[in-house]
């Protein structure tokens, strides 16, 4: 399920995943969107709403089992890292190449939250070399 872009922000498409991922200004709206779907999923598999900030380290756990640590330099620290994720899942949603409802359905499969974020992240990749 996609979309059509958004006119919230202006960004490029077709950039190369290194350049998303280390772009800081995306990872601030990235921070919100990811807590806020991440929010709707517990909330949902919960039958209650939560407002919930989902932590650094298992954000940058969930890029590492992704593959996507490659893309970046070394010597990251768990917060950059982080915001790597933040701003690439960001960045798929502006485009439109994702949904709040396709991330939301992938946050509430189990109760792992690194094994759900993992997901996300391989099947936003995917998405990216495909589009």
């Amino acid at each position: 399920m996609t979309n059509k872009p958004r006119k919230l922000l202006s960004i490029q498409p077709n950039r190369e995943l290194r350049g998303v991922l280390t772009d800081h200004k995306l990872a601030s709206p990235g921070d919100s969107f990811i807590n806020f779907a991440y929010s709707l999923a517990l909330s949902s598999k919960k039958g209650s709403p939560l407002g919930i900030k989902v932590k650094g380290s298992l954000l940058a756990e969930a890029l590492r089992r992704a593959g996507l640590r490659e893309y970046l330099p070394a010597r990251m620290t768990t917060h950059i890292l982080a915001d790597a994720a933040e701003a690439l899942i960001v960045y798929v949603w502006l485009l439109g190449l994702f949904s709040l409802e396709e991330t939301v359905a992938i946050l509430e499969q189990n109760d792992d939250p690194v094994d759900n974020l993992s997901r996300l992240l391989e099947k936003i990749k995917t998405r990216i070399k495909h589009s």
